[in-house]
């Protein structure tokens, strides 16, 4: 599958453009993170944007996510490895793989940095730093639905917590227009 292919496909299956600007944002992330860590950018890529495909036809039924997107996976012939990680990410199955750690950890950082990125004054992704992403993400109140210990799990990576908010966030400052964040 090409990524233009699974594009189209995320398309076809979500129709809110927050939801898709989040799957782009997490693809960002993991391509960022399979470059640092030797990994394939475009498989890599692949699971972060595919992660949520079934999440509305889910939404209501947590429990089954990731279930229906394996399903409609099937027939695309894609690596185990990316099947495993949209599975991991969910946890419908343990993480075992550095791309499972990355997926799972770098889903709820998306939203830490737009949700930073919304808070800071100028409102652009590009003006948001480490040293301001930080400060949001001690705040325990701020962007309770980015779950730190989730993000913390990157430790599993050989990453600190620093780098790979800086990975995250420059890969994701670098897709900023599509974002609509610019």
């Amino acid at each position: 599958m090409t990524r233009e292919e699974a594009f189209e496909l995320l398309k076809q299956h979500l129709h809110n453009k927050n939801l898709i600007k989040h799957c782009l944002a997490v693809e960002a992330c993991m391509k960022g993170l399979a470059r640092r860590l030797g990994g394939d950018e475009e498989i890599w890529g692949l699971a972060g944007l595919l992660h949520d495909l079934d999440y509305e036809l889910t939404e209501k039924n947590p429990e089954l996510h990731t279930k229906e997107t394996i399903k409609i996976l099937e027939k695309y012939n894609l690596p185990a490895e990316v099947i495993q990680a949209i599975q991991a990410h969910a946890g419908q199955i343990p993480c075992g793989s550095p791309m499972d750690w990355a997926i799972y950890s770098a889903d709820p950082t998306t939203g830490l940095i737009i949700a930073a990125t919304l808070m800071h004054p100028e409102k652009k992704l590009k003006a948001v730093d480490l040293t301001f992403l930080k400060r949001r993400y001690k705040e325990k109140h701020f962007a309770r639905g980015a779950r730190r210990e989730e993000i913390e799990k990157c430790v599993n990576l050989g990453l600190s917590l620093d780098e790979f908010l800086t990975i995250c966030l420059e890969s994701m400052q670098g897709i900023d227009q599509e974002l609509g964040l610019a």
